[in-house]
């Protein structure tokens, strides 16, 4: 009898395939999962409105028994919206996050549980492309009007030739790194949590709610975001797209995301 009580899906280059699409063998094998009192859990870095419509999909949305990790694990809540668990950055992490975006020229968003923020009159590309994937809606406000709104992570944006060199120089970063952990999550994002807030964590606080262990979970991802619960979950999946880092510290490889991996996955190793 398998021991896999909890399975965590990364979204993007995992779960949905490069169209962002999730296809029917997929869908299958997390209702059947689902059916066999498997609780699938949807990690990602999107908030929930960026998730619903995939978790209707999957017939997992708006329940108070179904869960989601979002904001890269800042945020823990039922697929109703109940939050379980949240951490953000507070304004402090913000101006000096948002200070080094100017000092390096590059474009720099927040994010809040609702809402994206950005001090860049002009709106970088990608902050509307992250706008439109996630549902959520964009506002200008200057730094000094940040001051009370709740924040949850940082995204520093831009294409990649722009981005890689400026994040290489720690110059600006590396006296923030007792506070704050930074992630590439995508080529054109480098994120700023809370030290210590990762999938690994928020999926540690899940199972101590659920009466789990690690032991009882299967983790499949591809980017390094979700390296952190891999190295958590005992049955840790490395999609057939994931970047190196994340094969190295996987016990088991899946197919890519364009030929059904994350059912492979859920079938080989999940399903009686």
């Amino acid at each position: 009898m398998s021991e896999i009580k909890l399975i965590a899906i990364d979204i993007d280059g995992t779960l949905v395939n490069s169209k962002k699409e999730l296809t029917e063998e997929v869908k299958v094998a997390i209702k059947e999962a689902k059916n066999q009192g498997i609780k699938v859990v949807i990690c990602t870095g999107r908030p929930l409105p960026g998730v619903t419509k995939l978790l209707k999909e999957l017939e997992l949305d708006n329940q108070d028994d179904q869960y989601v990790v979002c904001f890269g694990g800042n945020v823990v809540e039922t697929t109703s919206g109940k939050p379980l668990y949240q951490n953000g950055i507070s304004y402090e992490d913000f101006v000096d996050l948002e200070s080094i975006a100017r000092k390096k020229n590059l474009h720099f968003q927040v994010i809040s549980p609702d809402r994206i923020y950005t001090s860049n009159k002009d709106i970088g590309y990608y902050t509307l492309y992250e706008a439109n994937l996630v549902s959520m809606g964009i506002s200008y406000r200057t730094p000094e009007e940040m001051k009370d709104i709740p924040m949850v992570k940082g995204m520093f944006i831009d294409e990649p030739e722009i981005l890689d060199p400026a994040i290489a120089d720690r110059t600006y970063f590396a006296p923030l790194e007792d506070r704050l952990e930074f992630t590439k999550t995508a080529a054109f994002y480098y994120e700023a949590y809370t030290k210590g807030v990762n999938k690994g964590t928020a999926l540690d606080k899940l199972c101590d709610i659920l009466g789990l262990t690690a032991d009882n979970v299967m983790a499949i991802g591809d980017e390094e975001n979700d390296i952190p619960m891999l190295k958590f979950a005992k049955t840790a999946v490395a999609m057939g797209n994931a970047v190196p880092a994340v094969k190295e510290v996987a016990n088991e490889l899946t197919a890519d995301n364009d030929h059904d991996g994350v059912a492979k996955a859920i079938n080989r190793l999940a399903l009686q």
